[in-house]
């Protein structure tokens, strides 16, 4: 005798799992507003006494979306007492729940058209995009707190700097806005991201008004400061931290030899270039310089040579620390891997409404990668430089 075979449909059954939660939130909710009531006119549902301090008037209804689903409340209307509710708050339409997982999502990376998307299948009502930009306004006050934090690292010798472009509209236009971005390695090793700022352009005034702006918070103890060659970068370096060093990162260094580089070449002049910066000192490092220039001149690559000629001191700084350092401050790569979460998370937005907005989501993505293991995690030790500045302070 064969079994019966009972076939069960998973996504019903889900269904009205989902319905039964939901009528179980609106019947609790609605059973607590009740309670309510009676507790502020001292008087059940139609009872008669000398305690009673208001009257019932029928009710209202108001729509809640929860994460159970949107569910409809049934507020008591009292007469001759202000009905005031714990339940929820005087106006509000979503659980706080839920508006911190739309805030969330949105900082996350996911795009507004995905939200409402998300939101309607979730708990039954689509949110629109004014709904998610006022709310993510709520988050952006902690964002600015955050942003303009006091420093408490200690001093921070290593300093790496960069600059995002981002598109904003500009009265009707879009054009693109820069946002400068600092990180940093604190004395005892850790990495920290020390801000970022909107700046119109990479010139010197940005620059200045940046780094004065982190100064002003309690950065300190600059020995070395990481960056592409950004002629206004250099010049405000030198204002406000005059006893730092500049070290260009070599990456960035390449890839300007290469622009001026044939394909077919490109291979071997990477090799030359990762040469240089395989010696064991910086004196040897000029001297390789001095061989590859010869060589690219003699490969009729005069520009390429050019080129190292005018920049290769620039990207030489980091043999003056640590050799334990040097795979780590003679590029920029810490902070490039930051900008490609950013990169990451701002092309869903694609163009922002103004540049406050731009920088918000920047400090939120740069917010979320500083709380996770890549800032507990110790980047370097730093007795290497303890040793090497007492060193130098007895040659002196």
């Amino acid at each position: 005798m064969s079994e019966k075979i009972v076939q069960l449909n998973e996504e019903v059954i889900k269904g009205q799992i989902k319905e039964l939660v939901r009528g179980s939130v609106e019947e609790t909710l609605n059973e607590l507003l009740d309670a309510e009531a009676e507790k502020l006119t001292q008087a059940a549902r139609y009872e008669r006494s000398e305690q009673r301090q208001g009257y019932r008037s029928g009710y209202y209804s108001r729509n809640l979306t929860t994460t159970s689903g949107d569910v409809t409340l049934k507020v008591p209307r009292l007469k001759g007492v202000t009905f005031e509710t714990a339940i929820i708050e005087r106006y509000r339409r979503r659980e706080s729940s839920v508006e911190e997982a739309l805030i969330e999502m949105y900082l996350a990376g996911v795009s507004v058209r995905r939200v409402e998307d998300i939101t309607e299948a979730l708990w039954g009502s689509k949110v629109s995009p004014a709904t998610i930009s006022e709310l993510n306004k709520k988050a952006y006050v902690h964002i600015e707190d955050w942003r303009n934090r006091p420093l408490q690292g200690g001093r921070y010798p290593y300093v790496y700097v960069d600059g995002i472009y981002l598109r904003r509209n500009w009265g009707g236009e879009y054009e693109n806005v820069a946002i400068l971005v600092a990180i940093a390695v604190n004395e005892d090793g850790y990495r920290e991201v020390l801000g970022a700022a909107e700046g119109m352009k990479e010139d010197k005034a940005s620059w200045v008004s940046f780094f004065q702006w982190l100064r002003g918070r309690g950065l300190d103890g600059v020995k070395l400061v990481v960056g592409d060659k950004c002629l206004g970068m250099l010049e405000a370096v030198g204002e406000v931290f005059p006893d730092a060093k500049y070290q260009r990162c070599t990456v960035h260094f390449y890839r300007n030899v290469f622009s001026v580089t044939p394909r077919s070449k490109m291979k071997l002049v990477s090799k030359m270039l990762k040469a240089i910066h395989a010696q064991e000192s910086k004196r040897a490092a000029r001297e390789k310089a001095r061989l590859v220039v010869a060589e690219l001149k003699e490969m009729k690559l005069r520009e390429a040579a050019r080129k190292i000629e005018a920049g290769i001191e620039e990207t030489l700084t980091y043999f003056d620390f640590p050799a334990e350092h040097w795979t780590r401050i003679r590029t920029n790569n810490v902070i490039e891997r930051l900008n490609r979460e950013i990169r990451r998370r701002t092309r869903v937005v694609g163009a922002f409404p103004d540049g406050n907005s731009a920088l918000m989501l920047v400090c939120a993505r740069l917010r979320h990668v500083a709380g996770t293991q890549w800032g507990g995690k110790k980047y370097m030790n730093m007795r290497h430089l303890e040793a090497a500045l007492e060193d130098a302070s007895l040659v002196v």
